[in-house]
């Protein structure tokens, strides 16, 4: 004879299986500091070929008038600005990264706890009908 509770959490968990439960797991293998390094080391990486980008296309946008003025100016004093905002760029980005992968992070261990409950409830299921 069938069981439908037993029938609808292994339906449900085949779901999640299939779904978010392979991304979940992946995530899961590490450990949360580590994961989140990671994270935040791409992301930095990620910022700063972005930055470079950027800067890039504004020097060519402006590139006429960048020629004629880059002996007016200090250069120095020029590249200490592209540093400065290259920095806030990179922190701001890092903290947001270090913030939103911490989320996703404990969500991800919430699902997986809930999953190996459903597990466990599942494993129980067995045992009662082989004790009938």
């Amino acid at each position: 004879m069938l069981n439908e509770e037993r029938i609808r959490l292994m339906t449900r968990m085949a779901s999640y299986e299939q779904n978010e439960g392979k991304r979940n797991t992946n995530i899961g293998n590490y450990f949360r500091g580590d994961y989140i390094l990671i994270q935040v080391i791409k992301s930095v990486i990620s910022a700063t070929i972005a930055f470079g980008i950027v800067f890039a296309l504004y020097v060519f946008y402006n590139f006429e008038s960048f020629m004629a003025d880059i002996y007016k100016m200090d250069l120095m004093e020029f590249a200490g600005r592209v540093f400065k905002y290259y920095g806030y760029t990179v922190v701001i980005y890092g903290v947001l990264s270090y913030i939103g992968f911490s989320y996703r992070y404990a969500k991800t261990k919430n699902s997986l706890k809930t999953y190996y409950k459903n597990l466990k409830k599942l494993n129980s299921l067995y045992g009662n009908q082989a004790k009938k």
